[in-house]
């Protein structure tokens, strides 16, 4: 006999028939019980449909987030939502287009002397397979610093060696200088990551052959492998000129040099295109283009959000999105394959100034690239990893309700769980931010009172808002230890799983691409 509904069940089912016929009208969260019900099961049977690409990699395009954990990603993600859907909730559910890829794993950062990596012992064992100490590019942990005498015998073979050694083209695409630490670990040897004009080379008196030795610009001129490097784009333009030459443009500014060299003139004399601006850039030809160097800036590039406000009269950069849709045209050239570098390294920049502005809007111009990039490629034949060198002390807290403004200060739900405008406190009875650091130029203290700068009329939403941070650090926030994450797609992408060391990259990389090393 069937049952007729108790007046309960009435209403809830009266409830849940509403709440679907009412949603497209409603700035409320589009959720329910069964929705997580639902797509739970989605992601099951879409996790049951994966198989393994076994072809042999044609290409390989290796993407860095310098810095960027998972709390970066996290609130990057909550933030281009609440970008593209004002005073809507949501933001916590939303992907960034790196977060869609099918495999997902977490490395080791730790380095060979230090439980906290700096980018340079990161980006060797990324690109080397062998972990070393901080502060030296392409050398193993035999190596003594600052020393070039001990480099002889230390020096550890990148992939991107290996790579071009083979036929494949190879290339660089950064917002930091290409002579800065993880750029340059595609291609440098170095005892000093320092070291990146002759002028920048120290302890002379203490190691003679520290002066005969290359620095980092010259080792990407001068590249011994193939015919060098073919596409390198980002800033850095004064250690490839000359003290004596003034810049291209800033006619105050001069080059970094005491060699005399003019590097840019010795890469167009070869016969290869140099760029230094945004309209040079954008007029390159891709199909009528051998190699490629653009340097857009005298140190590194703006912060993307610097660059989009870029003033009248300034020369203008491109974006990475630009910059890795013209280096993989470039390189897809070579029909024997490619392998391609590209880093969001003002990411990292951003949280050592603990501006949580920056560091969302370099990550979401980041992901951009990684979309340009899936776009201009196929994942039968390209292997395209995201990953991360190393963290920061950028944590997410203080229970905020959903869809709180991520750079905002953190507002709490009521008692029972309904969000107001009520500002959360700390024990000081000061409001504070979702985002904040362990450490860094944020710490802020009221000289008047000795407590925590009040922060109640305080925009921290502003573009030149620090986030606040609990130990002072005038020279930037720290990296820290934790995992980083790493995201794949394409051949040989299912070797990305489990817990690995940074060295893995390099091996399962070679593998995927069949480059035999050993």
């Amino acid at each position: 006999m069937r049952k007729s509904l108790s007046w309960q069940n009435y209403l809830a089912t009266w409830f849940l028939i509403l709440s679907f016929v009412c949603l497209p009208f409603s700035n409320a969260l589009a959720e329910s019980p069964g929705e997580w019900l639902a797509q739970g099961r989605a992601a099951v049977r879409k996790a049951q449909a994966l198989a393994p690409n076994n072809r042999v990699a044609k290409n390989v395009i290796f993407m860095i987030g310098d810095g960027m954990n998972l709390p970066t990603v996290t609130a990057a993600r909550i933030y281009e939502w609440q970008q593209q859907n004002p005073g809507v909730a949501g933001g916590e559910q939303h992907f960034l287009s790196f977060e869609k890829l099918p495999y997902v794993a977490l490395s080791k950062t730790f380095c060979t002397n230090s439980t906290v990596t700096d980018s340079a012992a990161a980006i060797t064992a990324m690109c080397t397979g062998v972990k070393t100490k901080d502060g030296v590019l392409g050398v193993n942990q035999n190596i003594l610093p600052h020393k070039a005498s001990s480099v002889p015998g230390a020096e550890a073979k990148t992939m991107f060696e290996w790579a071009k050694q083979k036929g494949l083209s190879t290339g660089v695409v950064t917002t930091t200088r290409v002579t800065h630490a993880t750029p340059a670990g595609a291609f440098a040897h170095t005892p000093d990551r320092d070291w990146e004009s002759d002028s920048k080379i120290t302890d002379v008196a203490t190691d003679p052959l520290n002066a005969q030795f290359p620095d980092i610009a010259r080792q990407l001129i001068e590249w011994p492998y193939g015919n060098g490097m073919d596409v390198a784009l980002g800033g850095g333009r004064a250690y490839f000129m000359p003290k004596t030459t003034p810049d291209p443009e800033y006619s105050t500014k001069f080059g970094n040099r005491n060699d005399g060299r003019d590097l840019t003139q010795e890469w167009t004399a070869a016969g290869w295109t140099y760029v230094w601006n945004k309209a040079q850039f954008d007029a390159v030809n891709p199909a009528a283009t051998v190699k490629l160097l653009g340097l857009f800036e005298q140190s590194h590039m703006r912060y993307e959000a610097d660059r989009r406000s870029n003033p009248v009269g300034e020369a203008g950069e491109p974006s990475l999105s630009e910059m890795t849709a013209k280096a993989i045209d470039i390189l897809a050239k070579n029909r024997k394959g490619y392998m391609l570098m590209v880093e969001g390294g003002r990411i990292d920049h951003a949280h050592h100034d603990n501006s949580g502005y920056n560091v969302v809007n370099d990550t979401l111009e980041f992901a951009k690239a990684v979309e340009v990039a899936l776009a201009k490629t196929n994942s039968r034949d390209t292997l395209i990893v995201v990953t991360a060198d190393h963290g920061h002390v950028l944590a997410l807290a203080g229970y905020p309700v959903r869809g709180n403004p991520i750079l905002g200060k953190s507002v709490v739900n009521d008692y029972w769980g309904e969000p107001t405008d009520t500002l959360a406190l700390g024990s000081d009875n000061l409001p504070y931010t979702t985002m904040v650091y362990g450490n860094g130029p944020g710490y802020a203290i009221d000289q008047a009172t000795g407590k925590r700068a009040d922060l109640t009329a305080v925009d921290t939403t502003a573009p030149t808002y620090r986030q606040q941070a609990a130990v002072p650090m005038a020279t930037g926030d720290t990296h820290s230890a934790e995992d980083m994450s790493i995201y794949a797609t394409g051949p040989g992408a299912h070797l990305f799983h489990g817990v690995q060391e940074n060295t893995y990259f390099f091996h399962a990389i070679m593998e995927a691409m069949r480059l035999r090393y050993r």
